[in-house]
């Protein structure tokens, strides 16, 4: 069965990246924020989702911050999303499998 890549959510991609550039596990960055593990993972995984309050404070364990603003609107996403509904089942399985091995692929580190 071919699976489809779905973008995570704003929240879900903020928390994983930040914890990441903090060069943090899932199991640390919730010692940090005194939560529980499992919670991280439920919102990187868009099982959960944070408030607004909740992620600031986990955004900051990790070392980072959030700063908004409001900005024009840019239709950016949805002709993402027009072009995807254009691919064939092939190039979505290529791409599929080039999502799989990126995420599966082992950090490299400067000498």
């Amino acid at each position: 069965m071919m699976q489809s890549y779905v973008p995570p959510s704003p929240a879900a991609g903020l928390l994983q990246l930040a914890r990441l550039k903090g060069g943090l596990s899932q199991g640390q960055l919730a010692e940090r924020a005194g939560v529980p593990a499992t919670m991280i993972s439920a919102y990187e995984r868009d099982k959960r989702q944070p408030t607004l309050a909740t992620l600031l404070r986990l955004l900051k364990a990790a070392g980072f911050e959030l700063r908004m603003q409001l900005a024009p609107y840019d239709p950016h996403d949805e002709v993402l999303a027009e072009l995807e509904t254009r691919h064939g089942p092939r190039e979505r399985n290529r791409r599929d499998r080039q999502i799989t091995a990126w995420r599966q692929a082992e950090r490299v580190t400067d000498p």
